[in-house]
């Protein structure tokens, strides 16, 4: 199939099971289309074993296997999904929180990563860079999946702005830290070089430089909306800024995503209160919020039939992913509490910040597409297995759970 067919196909799907959860299921949309496109997996799966003979999980398998998952999200549709969802946090609201939000964006990924690096290692005898790599890729929250949860949990402003703001910075720092330990743990073929002086050149490369890059071109675009009075025009120039954007950083070695976040959060605050009429943001906000909610349904539809690309290590892997899913909650807990402690001597928080945010944490499609994109070897059908188990848990369990949690413990008054 070519490129056309294979989108055709994948928004017919994502439409028609949107249907289905609207109509049976009544889920949140995302999180629905998710479970439907699970359940028909496992439908197919089981299909197969009573008739080996039709070969449908094979050929499902096979077209799976075609579309390049890692390929499709981390140098397409991520831009776009991380500009969208920084278009709605404010730099007002973001600014009163960016203490907590730095730190569990950097230390709060650097101990995640090595809590669940280390209990890794400990639980499969894999070598600490290999240990440390899946530590990586499971550590950031998937923004796409925690705003899509943000958008049904009605929660207090100020805990809204920490989580959706940490949620859109740990994405990238966590992409630049899977990439630095990659060129360590395979130092050769199109990997980054190994060493402790470039893994520190390339973190510095990747993320200062992806911030001033989406600063640079968030600035230049809003300069030149001023000067732009048609919405429609005006619509166009911030989706050639996502996606011009984030493959003039993918090409020159820069951190894409984050890029795509301090790009989206200039032009959302600063760009609509002094660049766009009000006719314009109007269009701005429409449009982006279609494009966010048809990507989250094309996305959570692949995540669901990725199953495809795992099922073969179900078996041999499930009591490794089920104890990783603790081990990833443990790391989770750490990333939140340890930043949150240190800052409360200086600051008042609520009493549910960090089971929360904890549970809010959730992991998604980026996770999945960091794990295909490692090169082939032994600990890979292990460490994609465990990884999808741990997202499928993160958006089903936690992302059905999180707004009760958050109306039985986070309705106090609202603090900093």
């Amino acid at each position: 199939m070519d490129l056309l067919q294979i989108t055709s196909l994948l928004i017919v799907l994502a439409g028609a099971f949107g249907a289905i959860n609207y109509l049976f299921l009544k889920l949140p949309a995302a999180i629905g289309i998710l479970v439907v496109a699970l359940l028909a997996s496992f439908g197919v799966l089981v299909t197969d074993l009573i008739w080996p003979q039709l070969i449908i999980a094979e050929t499902m398998r096979n077209l799976i296997l075609g579309i390049d998952f890692s390929d499709a999200l981390l140098e397409g549709m991520l831009g776009l999904l991380l500009f969208a969802g920084a278009l709605h946090v404010k730099l007002s609201d973001l600014r009163e929180q960016w203490r907590l939000v730095f730190l569990m964006a950097t230390m709060g990924v650097a101990l995640s990563t090595v809590i669940v690096g280390m209990g890794f290692c400990w639980l499969t005898g894999a070598p600490i860079l290999i240990a440390l790599l899946f530590g990586a890729l499971i550590s950031p929250t998937d923004p796409v999946a925690v705003l899509g949860v943000l958008r049904e949990a009605n929660l207090r402003k100020s805990l809204e702005t920490k989580i959706a703001g940490e949620s859109l910075f740990n994405d990238g720092v966590g992409y630049v830290v899977f990439l630095v330990l990659l060129g360590l743990a395979f130092p050769s073929g199109d990997h980054h070089g190994a060493g402790l002086e470039e893994a520190i050149k390339l973190f510095v490369q990747e993320a200062v430089g992806g911030a001033v890059m989406g600063i640079l071109l968030g600035w230049l675009t809003f300069r030149l909306m001023r000067r732009i009075d048609d919405p429609s025009l005006e619509v166009l120039i911030t989706l050639g800024l996502a996606f011009g954007g984030y493959q003039v950083s993918l090409y020159l070695h820069l951190s894409a995503p984050i890029m795509a976040v301090c790009a989206g959060l200039l032009i959302g605050d600063i760009g609509a209160r002094h660049g766009m009429s009000e006719e314009t943001r109007r269009y701005v906000d429409a449009f982006w919020k279609l494009i966010d909610e048809i990507l989250n349904a094309v996305l959570f539809l692949l995540i669901g039939f990725e199953v495809f690309a795992v099922s073969a290590g179900l078996d041999d892997f499930l009591l490794v992913a089920v104890l990783s899913i603790a081990l990833a909650l443990l790391a989770r807990l750490a990333a939140v509490a340890v930043p949150v402690l240190l800052l409360r001597p200086f600051r008042e928080f609520s009493r549910g910040v960090i089971p929360i945010m904890t549970w809010g944490g959730l992991k998604g499609g980026i996770s999945v597409a960091l794990a295909l994109s490692l090169p082939e070897g032994e600990w890979k059908p292990m460490i994609l297995t465990v990884t999808y188990v741990i997202v499928i848990f993160s958006i089903v369990v936690q992302g059905l759970t999180i707004t009760r949690l958050a109306n039985r413990i986070g309705r106090e008054p609202d603090l900093v």
